[in-house]
C-alpha cells in the first residue's frame, strides 16, 4: 500500500524553511521528510556552522602569536584541540537533535531517516515503504568528490563530512588535497592549532574562482603558516604500515613528489547525490554530472517536482539555498511565477584574511561593459594603518556611463561584513550613487570600501594604484 503525501521534501537543510512555512498554514498538509544523515542539513552538521566556531579559535590564536607586533607581550601555551573538537561536535549534535525531534513531534509530518530513492514518478521507496507525494521538492544537497586516485581506498582520510565528528587527535602532519575553500579553511585552523599543513591544488592558484591578485594575497598570507603547493596534482596513496603517503606531480616539471601525513583531509570539489537518489526514475533531467537541472522557476523537468541548493550544483552556498527556498515556496504553493535572480550571490571564505566577493569579475565585465575598476588598500584608511594591514584590499567595479555596481572583491579582515554594504546596494538600484551621498563613520573600517568607489581607474590602470601602496 502507497502511503500519500501532499509534499515530499528531501533533506532536512533549507527545505525546512518551506516545511515550517507551510505547516503554519491553514491547509493542514501532511509532508514527508526524508533526511539519510544527521538532521539539520549540511550547513549545520558538517559545514559552514561546525567550521566557522573551529575558525575562530583560529583567528584568536592568530591574535595571540602575533600580539609582539604591537608590543604586546604574551605566553602562548597552546590549545586543547580534543576539547576544542568535541565543544564544537556538542554544540552541532545539541541543535540537530533538537530539530529532529521537533519534527517527529510534529502532527503533519512523517519524519523518515532513511535515503529515499525514487521507483516512479512522484513514488518514492523509504526503507522498503512506498510514499508518493503531489509536490516534490529535491534539497538533495551535495557529498565530497573524491579523487579517482589509485591506492585512495587503502588510506583513512578525513572529509567535511567526518572531520568534525571525528578528528580528536591534532596529527602532526596533514596533507589537504584541494585549495578551494573548505581546504583552506579546514587547512589553516589545523595550522592554527599546531599541526604541519600541507595543500595541494592542482590548479595554479588557490582560490582560483576569486580574483587573481584575491588569490595572490590569499598565497602569500597563508603561505606563512602552510605550505601551499600549487599545480600539484594527487596522483596516487600508499599506505606504509602506520605511514600515510600521498604522491603529487608537479604539473609545471613533471616531478613527483612524495608528502608523508599522518591525517589526509580531501576537499577537491562536490559531487551530486542524485544517484542515490535516482531522481531520473521519476523523470527528473540530470546534467553530465549528475546535477539537477531546472529552469528560472526552479521546475525540475518533471511537473509538480522542484530542486534546490547544493542540487543543482550552481552556487553551493546556505544564503542562496535559503532565497532559493522562498521562490520555491511562493511558486509552487502560492501560485506566483517568480524568477531567480543570481546577479549578486555574495559569499566568503573565513580563512585570515578573509576572502568577500560579489557580482562579475574584471575580466568578465570587460567583455560585457565599459567598466572602471575601484581600488583601495585598508592601509589607506586611519583604522587599517591602527590594525597594522598595509595590503588587504577592496576592489569594485562598476559600469562606466552609468555607475551601476557590478562586481567587488575584498580581501582582508571583516571582509565578509564590509561586502553587505556593496550587495545591499546591487538589490537596491544598483548604483554607487549612495556611497558618494552618504556619510562613512571615521576612522571605521568601513570607509576603505568608500576610498575603493573613489579610487577610479580604467581596467589595468588601478594596478599602478596597487604597487604605489
Amino acid at each position: 500500500m502507497v502511503e500519500h503525501y501532499d509534499v515530499i521534501a528531501f533533506g532536512t537543510g533549507s527545505a525546512m524553511n518551506i516545511v515550517s512555512a507551510l505547516v503554519e498554514s491553514e491547509e493542514r498538509r501532511r509532508i514527508a521528510v526524508i533526511e539519510n544523515n544527521m538532521v539539520g542539513g549540511i550547513c549545520l552538521t558538517r559545514g559552514c556552522i561546525p567550521s566557522k566556531m573551529l575558525l575562530e579559535v583560529a583567528r584568536n590564536v592568530k591574535r595571540v602569536l602575533e600580539a609582539s607586533k604591537f608590543g604586546i607581550k604574551v605566553q602562548f601555551q597552546g590549545v586543547d584541540f580534543a576539547e576544542t573538537m568535541q565543544r564544537v561536535w556538542q554544540r552541532i549534535s545539541k541543535e540537530s537533535q533538537s530539530i529532529e525531534k521537533s519534527l517527529k513531534r510534529h502532527p503533519l509530518i512523517d519524519l523518515y531517516l532513511t535515503t529515499g530513492t525514487f521507483v516512479g514518478g512522484y513514488t518514492v521507496d523509504v526503507n522498503g515503504k512506498e510514499i508518493e507525494g503531489g509536490t516534490v521538492l529535491l534539497c538533495t544537497g551535495s557529498r565530497p568528490a573524491i579523487p579517482k586516485v589509485p591506492g585512495v581506498e587503502d588510506v583513512d582520510y578525513y572529509t567535511n563530512d567526518n572531520f568534525f565528528k571525528e578528528l580528536r587527535r591534532l596529527p602532526k602532519r596533514t596533507v589537504v588535497v584541494g585549495g578551494g575553500y573548505v581546504g583552506l579553511e579546514l587547512g589553516f585552523f589545523l595550522a592554527m592549532m599546531g599541526s604541519h599543513v600541507t595543500v595541494l591544488q592542482r590548479r595554479p592558484r588557490v582560490l582560483p574562482d576569486e580574483e587573481p591578485e584575491v588569490s595572490e594575497l590569499v598565497l602569500k598570507e597563508l603561505s606563512r603558516y602552510m605550505d601551499i603547493k600549487v599545480s600539484h596534482e594527487v596522483v596516487e596513496f600508499r599506505r606504509i604500515g602506520d605511514r600515510k603517503i600521498v604522491v603529487a606531480e608537479n604539473k609545471l616539471t613533471g616531478d613527483n613528489v612524495e608528502f608523508e601525513a599522518d591525517a589526509i583531509l580531501i576537499a577537491s570539489g562536490r559531487a551530486s547525490n542524485s544517484d542515490i537518489t535516482q531522481v531520473e526514475k521519476a523523470g527528473v533531467k540530470v546534467d553530465a554530472k549528475g546535477w539537477i537541472v531546472v529552469d528560472e522557476y526552479l521546475r525540475t523537468s518533471k511537473e509538480d517536482i522542484w530542486a534546490f541548493g547544493d542540487a543543482t550544483g550552481k552556487l553551493m552556498y546556505k544564503h542562496k539555498a535559503n532565497y532559493e527556498s522562498m521562490i520555491v515556496y511562493r511558486n509552487a504553493f502560492k501560485g506566483e511565477r517568480v524568477k531567480v535572480d543570481y546577479h549578486a550571490v555574495p559569499h566568503a571564505v573565513f580563512t585570515e584574511p578573509e576572502v568577500a566577493s560579489v557580482g562579475m569579475k574584471e575580466e568578465e565585465a570587460m567583455k560585457n561593459f565599459d567598466i572602471l575598476v575601484g581600488y583601495a588598500t585598508y592601509g589607506e584608511t586611519a583604522k587599517g594603518e591602527a590594525m597594522m594591514e598595509e595590503h588587504s584590499f577592496v576592489k569594485v567595479i562598476l559600469e562606466k556611463e552609468t555607475f551601476r555596481i557590478l562586481g567587488a572583491h575584498i580581501v582582508g579582515p571583516e571582509a565578509s561584513i564590509l561586502i553587505q554594504e556593496v550587495v545591499n546596494l546591487m538589490y537596491a538600484g544598483g548604483t554607487a550613487l549612495p556611497i558618494y551621498r552618504g556619510m562613512h563613520i571615521h576612522p571605521a573600517l568601513s570607509e576603505v570600501v568608500e576610498r575603493a568607489f573613489y579610487h577610479l581607474h580604467e581596467p589595468g590602470e588601478w594596478r599602478e594604484h596597487q604597487h604605489r601602496h
